[in-house]
Parts: structure tokens; C-alpha cells; sequence
């Protein structure tokens, strides 16, 4: 385990391949410093006695002390305390902690090379493995780049005019295989050790070139990240914990990119593509009942502030809104908590959690997150979006009239309504608040994608049979038993 000014050091290490604006920027650049800050937090969070060492696991290959985010769940508990870590994570630093989509991807390559190597003789588990302990050992911060660009969408990736809109192998030589292609919306790319390319869907036989999975270094020659990066906004004088964090998303563009055998996971075996592509999003659907249930609680405790700052805590319609919301936290985890409850153990020995209970929780948290921005506007107010700049409340003519006049309770200071109101306004009127609108309801899957995948792992022929036996209607089987097998998929 390492420390975050270790982590940063490391950071400091790579080479200059980031864009953004047109021109090549060292990743220390205060845009980015927000979203490396965050990351950074993973790493001391795993210290600290206030967290009673939820952070910390030990590693089933070496037996070592190991950052939690570079494990792999053996067991129900393991999936409890990743959700657990995730959820108080995500609740120090106000959002997204970054680093999920790191464990998630190691979980889901633990299984899918495991069954490709039992199927095909193959040795990608072992390439697994050996990058594992090197992860473990060196506690390195990773990116998932499952997303491809995915050109004409009613296309498969071979019929495609441009072959290159989903990431493919367009040779394969004795020392490794030549990639091609790029991925989009990697958060935290940027500032991350390792990326870890793996599909976005499901191949078919004509499609083996697409079917490919490795890892490679962020600064690997070939690798261009072309950036966008998101912050709140700075402070000048109100200093808070929110506003010195951020986050960044890149389009990752493989120009012909070297991969060595050895850091290959999957290469031309198409029926198992799809396979890794579901439990990476499964893995990472569990771990948004964690993070989720943060973010929803946070806009639960900024709306019950704006009720109490504007003296109206006590109002019935206040009640029930945050009673909706509160109802939402307690389910997106508690979704999470059943899908840990009801998880399989693989042949590989790695621990898969219930596929529907993720989808419900991820697609609740989707579906509500626009609800909890209107209670937090409704009953904040409009002061969210007209709050002057804050130089003007400590400007030496009109500072007093702001100090007079954002008054309400009068139990509350001047100041701290203040900070309070230029939170608000930073959570819904900003650059950051308008990303995060669109952040939030696609980040991990759109609402829509949870319904597809409930729809298709859910046992309707059970349901329909308990209705049968109701209404006296023969039909084969028992409508008894309550626990679901495993999705075919898996």
C-alpha cells in the first residue's frame, strides 16, 4: 500500500500524452488537479482510523495487507465492504471516488479469462494473475475503457464503414498484438497507473478482431487522451472540502498500439467478450449502490439544510419530499446489500453478485437523481441560481448589504448560509452541476439499460407459474422456490 504523495509521484512520472483545448498539457495542470486529488484520497483514506480500516483487505494470492481497491471478492463480506467503502468514500469527497472502475474491472477479468482458459486451453488467466500481484504489490490506480465510440449505432462493429470505431487487433505477431481504435468516456484516465481495455458488447463469429481485452500503462507509447475535464468552482475566500475536488473524462485513442502477449486477457474468443462486457458493468452497477446511495444522501442532507436555513424545516411538504428521498438512499443500498446476499461464488473462486438486485438499485438511483435535483432547487430556491459572486460579499462597500440581506434564519450566520447557498449553487447552477446531470443518470448504464437487463435476467415463466397456481391453471415445475439461478450469461 502506498500513500497519496506516492501516488502523486508516480503521476508526476509519465509521459506528456494529455490534451485538452488543442494542445498537450502536463497532467499537473490545475484543471486536472481536482480529479488527482480525489484519487489521491483513496489512497490515504485506507488510513484512517475513522474509517476502522474498511479500506484495507488481505489479498487472497499473497496473503499480503492490500488497498481494498486492488482486491478481488472472495466472499459475500467481501462484496459488503466494498459497497460500505464505496458509499463512505464517495460521501468524504462529496461524489464519485474514481477508483471503482479498477476493482470492477479486475473482478470481471478475474472470471472471464478463468472461463476462457477452461474452455480454450488459453493462458490469460495467468496473464491475469501475474498483472494482479503487480497491482497488489505496487497499488496501482486503474481505468476501465469499456466504451467504444460505437460510429453508425444499428451497426455491429464488422459492418461498420470505419472498422476502427470499436476498438480492434489488426495484428497479431509472436511478441504481442497491434491494436487500433479508441474509447470513450474514461473518467480519470488522466491520472491513473494502468488502462484496462476490455469490449463494450457482445461479438459475434464474424467479429473475433473486436474481441479483445489487455492493459497497458496510461503513457504507453500510441496512447493519446484527449480530455475534458470538470470542477467545482474555485473559491476565493469560502474554502471547502467540495470545491477542491473534479473529475476527467477522455476519448482514449489506440494509434496502432503494441500490446505484449503478456498483458493480453482476451484475444479473438467472441463468445466470451460479452461475458466480460455484462460483469463489468454488473461489478460496476454494485458498486453505484454504494456510491449512489452517497450521492442521493448527499442531495437529501442539502435539501433538509435549505429547509432549516429557510425556516420552513418544519413544513409538511418539506417532510414528505425528503421522506421520498430518504426512501431512495435506503433502497439503492439495500439493493446492493441483497445483491451481496444472494452472489455466487465462480469456479474461479471469485464472488458475482445477484444481477437483478444491481440493475434495480443502479436504475432507482438513475431514475431519481433528476427528482432530487428539483426537491434541492424547489427548496433551496432561487437563490441557487441568482447568488452574486462571492467577491462581492467581502467587497468593502456592498459586502455589507450581502451580509444583511442573505439572511433567513436568524439562528444561522451570515457566513454560513452563505457557504451553504454557494454550495447549492455549485451542485446545480455550475459547469460542474450541469455535467453532473448528465453524469449521474448515464454513468454506469442509462435507466434503460437496467430495464433491458432486468427484463432479461428475471424469471417471468416463475412469476407467471405463482399466478397459475392461483387461479388453478396447470403448469409444470414448483412456483415455490424464491432463489434465481444464475443468468445464462454467467
Amino acid at each position: 500500500m502506498i500513500t497519496s504523495d506516492q501516488y502523486r509521484e508516480r503521476m508526476a512520472k509519465l509521459k506528456p500524452n494529455v490534451y485538452m483545448g488543442g494542445k498537450v498539457v502536463d497532467r499537473f495542470d490545475p484543471k486536472l488537479l481536482g480529479g488527482m486529488n480525489v484519487m489521491a484520497m483513496t489512497y490515504d483514506l485506507a488510513y484512517d482510523p475513522e474509517l476502522d480500516g474498511i479500506g484495507v483487505t488481505t489479498s487472497h494470492l499473497t496473503g499480503e495487507r492490500i488497498n481494498r481497491f486492488t482486491h478481488v471478492h472472495q466472499s459475500v463480506e467481501d462484496l459488503f465492504s466494498k459497497q460500505k467503502m464505496t458509499r463512505l468514500y464517495c460521501q468524504e469527497v462529496g461524489g464519485c471516488i474514481q477508483r471503482c472502475m479498477g476493482i470492477d474491472s479486475l473482478n470481471a477479468l478475474s472470471v472471464a479469462t478463468y472461463d476462457a482458459d477452461q474452455k480454450y486451453g488459453t493462458k490469460y488467466n495467468e496473464n491475469f494473475i501475474n498483472f494482479m500481484k503487480r497491482v497488489q504489490s505496487e497499488d496501482l490506480s486503474l481505468n476501465c475503457a469499456q466504451t467504444d465510440v460505437k460510429g453508425n449505432r444499428p451497426k455491429r462493429p464488422h459492418e461498420q464503414a470505419d472498422p476502427d470505431l470499436y476498438l480492434r487487433v489488426v495484428e497479431k505477431r509472436p511478441d504481442g498484438i497491434i491494436v487500433n481504435g479508441a474509447k470513450a468516456h474514461n473518467s480519470c484516465s488522466v491520472y491513473v497507473d494502468e488502462i484496462v481495455a476490455i469490449p463494450t458488447r457482445n461479438m459475434t463469429a464474424e467479429e473475433p478482431d473486436w474481441a479483445v481485452a489487455f492493459a497497458v500503462p496510461s503513457d504507453w507509447e500510441g496512447v493519446t487522451l484527449v480530455n475534458a475535464a470538470y470542477s467545482p468552482p474555485p473559491r476565493k475566500k469560502l474554502e471547502a472540502p467540495f470545491n477542491k475536488t473534479g473529475i476527467s473524462h477522455s476519448i482514449t485513442v489506440f494509434d496502432h498500439v503494441f500490446v505484449p502477449w503478456e498483458r493480453v486477457f482476451l484475444c479473438g474468443e467472441t463468445d466470451m467478450a460479452g461475458k466480460l462486457a455484462l460483469l463489468f458493468a454488473l461489478y460496476h452497477r454494485h458498486s453505484y449502490t454504494g456510491c449512489k446511495a452517497a450521492v442521493s444522501e448527499i442531495f437529501t442532507g442539502a435539501t433538509a439544510l435549505a429547509a432549516e436555513y429557510n425556516g420552513i424545516a418544519r413544513a409538511q411538504h418539506v417532510r414528505h419530499k425528503l421522506a421520498d428521498m430518504i426512501q431512495v438512499v435506503d433502497l439503492i443500498y439495500a439493493a446492493g446489500i441483497a445483491a451481496a446476499v444472494n452472489s455466487k461464488k465462480t469456479p474461479s473462486g471469485t464472488q458475482v453478485p445477484d444481477t437483478n438486485y444491481c440493475n434495480a438499485g443502479r436504475m432507482l438511483a438513475g431514475d431519481a437523481i433528476y427528482h432530487e435535483f428539483e426537491s434541492l432547487a424547489a427548496i433551496a430556491g432561487g437563490l441557487a441560481a441568482t447568488l452574486p459572486p462571492e467577491g462581492d460579499f467581502y467587497d468593502e462597500k456592498i459586502g455589507p448589504y450581502m451580509e444583511k440581506y442573505i439572511m433567513r434564519n436568524p439562528d444561522i450566520s451570515a457566513e454560513n448560509q452563505h457557504r451553504a447557498f454557494r454550495l447549492f449553487q455549485d451542485m446545480m447552477a455550475s459547469t460542474w452541476g450541469g455535467h453532473k446531470l448528465i453524469d449521474y443518470l448515464h454513468g454506469g448504464g442509462s435507466p434503460v439499460i437496467e430495464k433491458v437487463a432486468i427484463y432479461r435476467d428475471h424469471n417471468l415463466e416463475h412469476s407467471k407459474d405463482i399466478v397459475k397456481k392461483l387461479a388453478g391453471i396447470p403448469f409444470e415445475g414448483s412456483s415455490m422456490n424464491i432463489d434465481r439461478e444464475p443468468p445464462a450469461w454467467l
